[in-house]
């Protein structure tokens, strides 16, 4: 998936536009951007082990940053994390210990690592660089942050700040209330020691963004500049990402790339064009040629399968999104034959469906006891399902009068795929007795 660097100073706005992920911008900004390369960073705090599909947009920005001809930091917050941002919460965070957060900033610096890695290709490792401000502000003292950092603030702006206000009636600490303190004193270590001219992030950062190019100006008597993208919601203006088991998280081991895909795949027909612009690297005719056809065939869901395998190879890579997409097609397929399907997409299977042990019996497979454990019904209703016609086994659908399946039936003689009705599925694997 590597790229090509967009030719042209002011291609970033333009994109990031077009893309509608494009929220504000300081005064000045293009102005900076059209005059050459610029160093642009975005911060990441390591309050969990992962990342989920909301901090894809900023993610994307950098990697659209550096496309753009620029160069890109990926800070990650081992520091800010000890604090807590307010931005967005209505009430405090929890403090975690600093042997967690450290074990997350290295958990979230692998996964961006990944992603830039899997969208830039060779130019990931040039053009993208990172940082952690615990670094620094693990060693920050005190009275200097209060004499250089904090005479440079009024109160009075503080509270001015959105996700001060948002606070008030709740109640805020003074520890949460210096973040803002904190991240624009990032912003100021990164223009002093590293060239970075330019902030990045969520539209709820802009107050911190702007403390930020506020202290470089007092501080520092240089110019910065930020930009935001919007906070994302779905078509029904629920926040974007959520769904009724949780975040759609980044990690494997939180959201498994089959769950990761069919999330994508789920996209609503009003959606699915503003997250192929959002959420991938396609190119405005790509994608236009993509909205075309599914407005042309709305049910054939070209566009959410483009949009589910672009995303989750970002993510996942190429090879586990081919398994998921196999995954995929054989539950919705009633037809599929399980002979044509590879051990990984067993294994999938296994993982994601009802999955059951079975040791064949004088060669067979006792199929009652295959819908009994499969599917968690009792014999008497296994026998009736049976009796129905509602029951196949690897694609074929077995007679009325079924008892046991032949073992030898089993897919490499190790996989049985036992579907009940449409869409139910289990997977049982033989085992020898």
């Amino acid at each position: 998936m590597a790229v090509t660097p967009m030719p042209g100073s002011l291609a970033l706005l333009e994109e990031l536009a077009w893309r509608g992920v494009l929220f504000q911008q300081t005064e000045g900004c293009a102005t900076a951007l059209a005059h050459g390369p610029v160093r642009g960073y975005c911060g990441f705090d390591p309050t969990a082990d992962s990342l989920h599909v909301g901090n894809l947009v900023s993610i994307l920005g950098l990697v659209r940053l550096v496309r753009a001809g620029h160069e890109a930091v990926a800070l990650i917050g081992g520091g800010t994390a000890m604090i807590g941002d307010p931005s967005g919460k209505s009430e405090e965070r929890p403090l975690r210990a600093a042997e967690e957060i450290a074990d997350n900033a290295r958990a979230i610096e692998r996964q961006i690592r990944q992603v830039v890695t899997q969208a830039l290709g060779a130019d990931a490792t040039a053009r993208i660089h990172f940082r952690d401000n615990a670094n620094w502000l693990g060693r920050q003292g005190l009275i200097p942050f209060l004499r250089d950092t904090g005479k440079h603030f009024t109160v009075n702006l503080m509270l001015q700040k959105d996700s001060v206000q948002s606070r008030m009636a709740t109640g805020i600490s003074f520890t949460e209330f210096t973040y803002m303190l904190l991240q624009a004193h990032d912003f100021l270590h990164l223009f002093q020691q590293d060239g970075v001219t330019l902030q990045v992030g969520g539209s709820d950062q802009w107050g911190n963004i702007t403390a930020g190019t506020e202290l470089i100006r007092r501080a520092a008597r240089g110019e910065a500049h930020g930009l935001t993208f919007p906070l994302l919601t779905d078509a029904a203006g629920k926040k974007f990402g959520k769904t009724e088991a949780g975040a759609v998280w980044l990690d494997a081991a939180r959201t498994s790339p089959y769950q990761f895909y069919q999330f994508w795949i789920n996209t609503e027909d009003a959606d699915v064009g503003r997250l192929l612009r959002t959420f991938t690297l396609l190119d405005r005719a790509t994608i236009e040629g993509l909205e075309a056809e599914h407005a042309a065939a709305p049910h054939l869901r070209g566009a959410q399968r483009r949009l589910a395998t672009e995303v989750t190879t970002l993510i996942h890579g190429a090879a586990a999104t081919e398994t998921a997409a196999q995954v995929s097609q054989t539950v919705f397929d009633k037809k599929a034959d399980a002979h044509a399907l590879s051990d990984a997409v067993f294994t999938m299977l296994a993982a994601e469906m009802p999955s059951v042990r079975l040791t064949p019996v004088d060669g067979a497979i006792d199929l009652v006891a295959l819908l009994e454990q499969g599917f968690g019904v009792s014999k008497t209703a296994a026998r009736k399902l049976i009796q129905q016609g509602a029951v196949s086994v690897n694609g074929a659908k077995v007679s009325a009068e079924a008892q046991t399946v032949a073992a030898g039936e089993a897919v490499r003689g190790r996989w049985v795929l036992v579907r009940k009705g449409a869409r139910e599925i289990a997977v049982a694997a033989l085992v020898a007795g």
